[in-house]
């Protein structure tokens, strides 16, 4: 079943929710794609593609094979962190060692979203819009000239992001100049809805719709297989919504589950007098990471008693996968 009748010289793909633009946009590489061979490998491509996600808090995929909670948290946390260590993402996300120079991504957004050339473009965008909300030039810029001057593993994919305050509701366009529609995308959207939601949250007013215009969308032939995968499980009846954020300046929010995270990575805990400093929605976010420690460390138990913290059922599922996959891969009772 197709939500949205298109034809084939079209590039716009609407939905509600992160699974259904994924859908779309999968169907259509497979089935008009045009080969291309890059630096990373064999592809087949769409180009100059819009996606909109009418609910950006619909970030999550349900499905089996795209449901990456666990990696998409820890890569917001990397980019809120303002650091491009690889020492922090490899921990969530592996092949990110094969885009390093050296002991860092050159790529990394945090620096760029936070202290670019020492200037804080998130903070920057929010005083814009504060100041003047009908404002087009609260933009902020990923994707620099001097990234071409030099050969780099990792230079960014995001050109731009923009925020536009229209009617009280916070609308944002991503640019991206290339984005793989299995892997990146996900997390992406994820990474970027949250930066929408954090945004709206500093100026008061509610989320608008989510749009990201990308110039080469495309799937890499070795990702061919799981992608057909992820078409076979069919339509997710249930969305995976995440609660709204709460109400008020997120920075002190933001600034508790940094700590956290880094206290869950390096010490392998955090106290949990921390976390009950928290409401229960930045809570149940350092719960995941702790859920993902559980999973890294093979503590079948402790994931099951973090899992009994959590507040959202929205989470549920894909806490669920994880224990299922680890009661599977830990051998026999004697």
């Amino acid at each position: 079943m197709r939500l949205f009748q298109r034809t084939m010289a079209e590039a716009y793909f609407p939905g509600g929710t992160l699974d259904d633009v994924l859908r779309l946009v999968i169907q259509e590489i497979i089935a008009h794609g045009d080969r291309i061979v890059p630096t990373k490998g064999e592809a087949d491509e769409i180009s100059g593609v819009l996606l909109e996600i009418s609910n950006p808090r619909a970030r999550l995929s349900r499905t089996e094979t795209r449901g990456k909670i666990f990696s998409s948290l820890g890569e917001l946390c990397w980019y809120l962190a303002r650091t491009n260590a690889l020492g922090f993402i490899r921990y969530y996300i592996e092949p990110y060692v094969d885009f390093a120079d050296g002991d860092v991504i050159f790529g990394g957004y945090g620096p760029r979203l936070f202290d670019w050339r020492g200037i804080n473009q998130i903070n920057n965008v929010i005083e814009i819009l504060r100041s003047k909300s009908p404002s087009r030039k609260a933009v902020v810029q990923l994707f620099d000239a001097n990234d071409l001057i030099e050969e780099h593993n990792d230079v960014p994919c995001t050109c731009t992001l923009q925020f536009m305050n229209r009617h009280d509701k916070l609308h944002m366009f991503v640019y991206m100049r290339s984005n793989d529609a299995h892997w990146g995308l996900p997390h992406d959207v994820f990474c970027f809805t949250m930066l929408q939601e954090i945004v709206a949250r500093s100026l008061e007013i509610e989320l608008g719709p989510y749009k990201h215009l990308v110039g080469s969308l495309h799937l890499y032939t070795k990702h061919l297989r799981a992608a057909k995968r992820f078409l076979k499980e069919g339509w997710q009846p249930t969305p995976a919504v995440m609660p709204p954020m709460p109400l008020g300046n997120p920075w002190p929010a933001i600034e508790l589950l940094l700590h956290a995270e880094s206290e869950i990575r390096i010490r392998g805990a955090v106290e949990d007098a921390d976390v009950k400093r928290l409401d229960p929605y930045w809570a149940d976010l350092v719960r995941l990471l702790e859920v993902y420690r559980a999973k890294e460390d093979s503590d079948l138990g402790r994931m099951i008693a973090v899992r009994g913290r959590i507040s959202s059922d929205v989470y549920f599922p894909f806490i669920d996968r994880a224990i299922r996959k680890l009661e599977v891969s830990r051998p026999p009772l004697p």
